[in-house]
Formats: C-alpha cells, sequence, structure tokens
C-alpha cells in the first residue's frame, strides 16, 4: 500500500517514481534577492528533496542578475526575475540570446516593514508612516533603483503618494534623492540590516517581510505597487534538463503548495517573448 502510494504521489506532481529517476547534475538558479528565504530555505532543498537533482542559488537584485547573466559573469539554468520587464534585457542578438520567454506566476505587494526594537516602533502604529520617516534620526533602507525593481518601486511609490496626498517634495523629504547612497543597501541584505537593529524601517515586499516576522505599514498605493515574479530556462543553460525540471516543480502543486504557505499571490495568463518557445508543461502550468 505504501509503495503504491508513494507512485501516485509521485505521478501527481509530474515526476516518475523515485527508483525511475534519471537527475543528473546540479541546477544552478539565478533569481531576484527578495526571495533568498523562499528559495534557499524552501523551494530549493524540497526541489532536491522531490527529483533528485542537486540545487545551487543565486540571488542579487534582478537587474543586477540579468547584468552578470549579460557579460557572461554568471552562468545559470533557470532565471526568477521580480519585474517582467527585466527578462527583455536578455532578450534578442544584442542582448545575447539569454532568454527567449518567461511567465509571470506570483504576485507581492509592496510594503514598509520596522523594526521592532527601533525607537520609533510605537509610532509606527499610531501615527501615518510618511511622518514617521520625516523624524530626525530615522534610518531607512531601500534597495538601488538602476539595479533593483523593488528601488524603483519604492522611488515610483514615494513621488505617487506626494500626488495623492498633497505633500509636494515628500519623496525628497524622505529620500534624500534617488541615489541616496546611506539608504541603499543591497536586496538579499537589507531583512538583516533591519533585523540587527541598524535600521528603523525599510521598504519590502510582502512575501519578505512575512518570512522573516517583521511587522508592516501597509501603504494605501502598496497594492499597485508589486513585484510580478517571472521565470524562465536560460538558452543555453548547461542542465537544460535540470531546468525544466526545476520550473515544473516551481509551478506545480508541491512548489505553488510553498509559495501559498508564504503569502505569494498567483497570476496566470502573462507569457512574454515566444509563445511557442515555452515548453508544454511549463506552458500548461502557466496558464491553468
Amino acid at each position: 500500500m505504501a509503495v503504491l502510494l508513494g507512485a501516485g504521489i509521485w505521478a501527481s506532481a509530474g515526476f516518475a517514481k523515485p527508483h525511475e529517476r534519471h537527475a543528473s547534475g546540479t541546477v544552478s538558479v539565478l533569481y531576484a534577492g527578495s526571495l533568498v528565504d523562499t528559495m534557499e530555505r524552501q523551494i530549493g532543498p524540497a526541489f532536491s528533496k522531490a527529483t533528485g537533482y542537486g540545487y545551487q542559488g543565486f540571488g542579487a537584485g534582478s537587474k543586477a542578475v540579468a547584468s552578470q547573466i549579460k557579460g557572461k559573469l554568471r552562468r545559470g539554468d533557470v532565471f526568477i526575475s521580480a519585474s517582467p520587464g527585466v527578462n527583455t534585457t536578455l532578450m534578442g542578438s544584442a542582448n545575447g540570446n539569454w532568454v527567449t520567454w518567461y511567465g509571470a506566476f506570483a504576485a507581492s505587494p509592496l510594503v514598509i516593514g520596522y523594526s521592532t526594537s527601533s525607537r520609533f516602533a510605537s509610532a509606527f502604529r499610531t501615527r501615518p508612516w510618511w511622518k514617521v520617516m520625516q523624524s530626525s534620526g530615522f534610518l531607512l533602507g531601500r534597495t538601488d533603483p538602476a539595479i533593483d525593481p523593488k528601488g524603483q518601486l519604492t522611488v515610483s511609490f514615494l513621488h505617487r503618494v506626494e500626488v495623492a496626498k498633497h505633500l509636494p517634495g515628500l519623496s525628497r523629504t524622505i529620500l534624500g534623492d534617488a541615489e541616496n547612497t546611506s539608504q541603499i543597501f543591497p536586496e538579499e541584505t537589507l531583512v538583516g540590516r533591519l533585523q540587527a537593529g541598524q535600521l528603523d524601517a525599510g521598504f519590502f515586499y510582502s512575501i519578505e517581510a512575512r518570512a522573516a516576522h517583521i511587522p508592516t505599514v501597509n501603504p494605501p498605493l502598496g497594492t499597485h505597487y508589486s513585484a510580478r515574479y517571472t521565470v524562465t530556462i536560460l538558452n543555453g543553460a548547461p542542465n537544460a534538463p535540470g531546468a525544466l525540471a526545476f520550473v515544473k516543480y516551481l509551478l506545480g502543486p508541491q512548489g505553488t503548495a510553498l509559495l501559498k504557505a508564504d503569502g505569494f499571490q498567483f497570476v496566470k495568463n502573462q507569457i512574454g517573448g515566444d509563445k511557442t518557445a515555452v515548453p508544454a508543461d511549463v506552458k500548461t502550468r502557466l496558464t491553468g
């Protein structure tokens, strides 16, 4: 009975039974830095356990990762971006033809996360967030808009708040300027800096804050400013079979169950590039 049940589970997940698998090598996944916890603690290990493939991940700002791929500084099998537009920088002969297609699979809204040890923590619970951020000595963390979609969303969001709430100059007061290096940190380290008490608050995606148990303020305009995560198999992937297996796992029942538990919002029917190049099993998962 146990053997039959196990076989059923493998089949329902889209994989062969353990003794029928021919997994070989390690799958290299390059991803948006906001996914570090999800990829390294959950999806990656679970994928390896389910399929027999090895897993190796690298996370940084989506634009920074794309730049490293384009410059041949980093080679991978799968690329996961926090913004669909980043994929276009890797498409076409002028960009190295690294990406032919990509599909959006999940979203996560922008939120403000604050440190419980901050002297401004109680203020976030009782005062408008934009007033708290203008307090003397307030330490804000964000990502670089030049290399990370979240950094771009942060700047765009604050400009929109200026208009919506009739607060001219708000973004300048809070940010100083878009490239204020005293506030800008690598995406993959921002959560840790807040937890270490180096920052009073920062701009995060909701899935990051949830995973790290960081209290948040959900700005009224926050739902209009979200990460939209996309996945693709890179052309020339060293482990193409492993890359396909990983994407099928990520978008399959086991992967989506983990994503749902982490608070991701799912999206469907958003495929970019050459739709005819998408593997059939992947297209079914992106549109089903």
